[in-house]
């Protein structure tokens, strides 16, 4: 359908809908204050759309919450009925269905940015990032308007349920050090910013390593999430000369199994989330994966993911302790245009 025929067609919509009204199932109430105060009545429904005449004060946001549940769906509302503004009396089609895929314009893909840090402090080489850089870049971040997000919010977007925001970007820290504890997670605590700490659990009781109280307490606050990351920190892309096909499968399984449930026991959380030891995966392990029910499962590939980025092959960009805060934005891409050609 042309858009042009969009708006005849829409008021011809409600008069069929309106006949049909009768024999429809019925919408659930909105709630009476929503009515009371807005003065939107139902005209008709069925199990594709709803349509209403607005009331005073209505937006496409307040439509959305009270139609679809989600006020982030205004948008769909208005593209769907090619209006920009509402105002008293209008006649809206509220469809109830996905009009849009979450991060997709007619311009371009909106992209998610997953930061992989690994440890904190002065020394330990390139792999550390000073309290001092790791405090400018989460400042740079709330400076310039980005939204940290949960790792575990990336489910939804991928499956095209929920949108995020704009600028939204994911902080991820690897293996389990102990500066996680004390320098990383008191400056995300002050920022108010989520993290996913990805953790192989043959590590915890090292001298330089996260204790399991360290880990519960950094839990309990909400702002950080634990996950696995293997037992033993092996490599499961790779079958060993020595491994028979069924030794390596058996080994990759155990690596996989004993280090969610043992976070899933010492933490009280649910182990959804899979970073791969030093990012490399296969076949055979996106499947234990699956059959374990992972959600998602994340590499050390540099990149950004789109809405259509596989779950189990998500991107993420390392972030060295050498790096200023240009290297670092260069990292924090959140929309691909489309290209003219």
């Amino acid at each position: 359908m042309k858009r042009a025929e969009l708006k005849p067609r829409l008021f011809q919509l409600a008069s069929v809908l309106l006949v049909l009204s009768a024999c429809a199932s019925p919408l659930p109430k909105a709630p009476p204050l929503f009515v009371n105060s807005m003065k939107t009545s139902v005209l008709a429904t069925n199990q594709r759309f709803v349509v209403v005449r607005t009331g005073e004060n209505e937006t496409f946001s307040s439509l959305a919450q009270t139609y679809l549940g989600s006020a982030d769906r205004g948008e769909e509302i208005a593209d769907f009925n090619q209006m920009t503004a509402l105002s008293s009396g209008q006649v809206v089609a509220i469809p109830q269905y996905r009009t849009r895929i979450p991060g997709l314009s007619r311009q371009g893909v909106q992209t998610i940015p997953i930061l992989c840090y690994h440890r904190f402090g002065n020394g330990g080489g390139k792999m550390s990032v000073s309290a001092e850089a790791f405090a400018a870049q989460l400042a740079y971040l709330r400076q310039n308007h980005y939204t940290v997000v949960a790792l575990d919010n990336l489910l939804e977007f991928l499956e095209g349920k929920r949108t995020l925001p704009d600028r939204s970007v994911v902080i991820t820290i690897d293996d389990g050090y102990r500066s996680t504890f004390e320098i990383a997670y008191p400056l995300l605590k002050k920022f108010a910013f989520p993290a996913t700490v990805f953790l192989y659990t043959d590590f915890v009781g090292a001298s330089d390593a996260l204790s399991w109280p360290q880990m519960k307490e950094m839990v309990d606050s909400g702002f950080i999430l634990i996950q696995p990351h293997t037992k033993t920190h092996t490599n499961l892309a790779v079958q060993y000369a020595h491994e028979t096909p069924e030794a390596y499968l058996k080994r990759i399984e155990s690596e996989i199994d004993q280090s969610g449930d043992l976070i899933s026991q010492r933490l009280g959380v649910k182990s959804s989330i899979f970073a791969y030891p030093y990012g490399d995966t296969n076949e055979k392990v996106v499947q234990l994966l699956q059959r374990n029910h992972y959600a998602l499962a994340v590499t050390v590939q540099a990149g950004t993911n789109t809405p259509f980025a596989p779950p189990y092959m998500l991107k993420r960009t390392m972030v060295y302790g050498d790096q200023d805060i240009q290297e670092f934005s260069k990292a924090l891409v959140i929309f691909r245009e489309f290209s003219s050609n």
